[in-house]
């Protein structure tokens, strides 16, 4: 019960104090990966892996910036090594510094960690999936989450205009095999294929997932999340997000800065939106971020 006031806290203090420091943090411990996703920049962008030490040390600074919410991301975070050290070694000196540790993965690999959530990447059916992300790729992931035992197991969705007429029935595919979904607008990355989805379409598929989301499926984002996301409307925060790199760079902003372009009319960070939803004291995007990171 102590994880509601001390998120609480924190954008209180933010918002009445002027103490202005990150939520969330995401931290790419590498850019290898063993897809080669259409949508994705990093493993187009080879590096060597950031070290054990240097990893941790990152952390700590992360958690001195306020940081309470740590994302390990990639490439494929679960092919991370240090000699020895596995991701689950990250894992653990995390969970140290922070309120809640989660993965986000491809669902290649074994769906074990102690990590508090384990978020699996499933950008369609079967052959959209496959032809987007390699091929085997959709079997072996759904496989992969049927066979997990994991309490917080989520399913994201990157919307991008290959995908964007098969999303409900994705939605519906999924939600007897995760505990939620959460989904995200296709961002152009400089090295990726064009696969933004136009406004109009994107429209549609929001209005789509709003209806199925007061149906009862368990879509994590917030109606009011998703209605913003129609026109890009939110009041942005970007001081929320803070991001780290394989080469142990830790930069407080935008997700896309040092990475790409920044273009908000492009944004489909729905995450984001969420934050800035809270900080501005929504209440629907508040207890969004209660029920997907557990802290009841």
């Amino acid at each position: 019960m102590l994880a509601i006031p001390t998120l609480a806290s924190h954008l209180l203090a933010a918002r009445f104090l002027g103490r202005k420091r990150p939520l969330l943090a995401g931290f790419k411990v590498t850019h290898r990966c063993n897809c080669r996703c259409a949508a994705c920049p990093f493993w187009r962008r080879p590096g060597p892996d950031i070290p054990f030490d240097q990893a941790v040390a990152v952390l700590d600074r992360l958690r001195s910036l306020g940081v309470k919410l740590l994302i390990f991301e990639g490439g494929e975070p679960f092919l991370w090594r240090d000699g020895d050290r596995r991701l689950e070694d990250l894992v653990v000196e995390a969970k140290r510094r922070f309120l809640r540790v989660g993965i986000t993965t491809n669902g290649t690999c074994p769906l074990q960690s102690s990590a508090d959530i384990l978020w699996v990447s499933i950008d369609g059916l079967q052959d959209t999936h496959d032809r987007l992300r390699g091929p085997g790729v959709f079997e072996r992931a759904v496989a992969h989450i049927e066979a997990s035992s994991h309490p917080r197991l989520y399913a994201n969705v990157t919307i991008s205009r290959a995908n964007a007429d098969e999303v409900p029935d994705l939605v519906r595919f999924l939600a007897d095999r995760v505990r939620g979904i959460t989904i995200q607008f296709y961002y152009p990355y400089p090295e990726s294929e064009d696969l933004w989805l136009p406004r109009e379409r994107r429209r549609a598929v929001l209005e789509e997932l709003i209806r199925l989301k007061r149906a009862g499926y368990p879509l994590l984002d917030s109606v009011a999340a998703l209605e913003h996301l129609k026109d890009n409307t939110w009041r942005c925060h970007p001081w929320l997000i803070a991001s780290a790199d394989p080469d142990g760079t830790v930069t407080r902003g935008c997700y896309l800065l040092n990475r790409a372009e920044v273009a908000c009319v492009r944004c489909g960070f729905a995450a984001h939106v969420e934050m800035s939803l809270a900080y501005d004291l929504h209440p629907a995007a508040v207890w969004t971020g209660v029920r997907v990171f557990g802290v009841v």
